[in-house]
């Protein structure tokens, strides 16, 4: 890896579920493995809705229970200026793409992707504010996050 810290930014509807599982799984990663000075990792959302929000409470219990706190995390929105100013956006589903195109305009350095894209299985991640499935949720954002670090370390 070059000594330039990679800043990744991942994305949801709200900011409030699957992003922030995804931002704080993934500094987790990189602190069990001595790379979080190597890291920005952040989340956002592509709506107003839940802005100033804390994290849902299904995200907080599940990552509670793996040791990882999400406190003083709320939700913000991401703007234009995000595309210049991170490595990589992360969207958790096809939808999250479709409305973060809205707010950059276009993507010609290929920095939007799914979460899920560089996993073996590329899908969507489900939202559990719809589902209430934080479980299946935790999972796929565990999968994706091991799958986008690996990816990362070796490109």
């Amino acid at each position: 890896m070059s000594n330039r810290i990679k800043k990744v930014l991942f994305i949801c509807h709200g900011n409030i579920c699957r992003s922030p599982m995804s931002e704080y799984v993934m500094k987790d990663m990189l602190d069990k493995r001595h790379l979080k000075n190597e890291f920005y990792i952040a989340s956002a959302a592509t709506s107003r809705e839940e802005i100033g929000n804390p994290v849902h409470r299904g995200t907080r219990e599940i990552l509670r229970k793996q040791g990882i706190s999400t406190e003083g995390k709320y939700a913000v929105q991401m703007t234009k200026a995000d595309y210049e100013n991170y490595d990589y956006l992360i969207a958790m589903d096809k939808w999250n793409i479709s409305n973060m195109m809205k707010i950059v305009g276009s993507d010609p350095d290929g920095k939007v992707k799914r979460l899920l894209d560089f996993a073996d299985n590329p899908r969507d991640i489900a939202d559990p504010w719809y589902t209430g499935d934080f479980t299946t949720t935790y999972q796929d954002v565990c999968e994706g996050c091991e799958a986008f670090l690996n990816w990362l370390l070796e490109n």
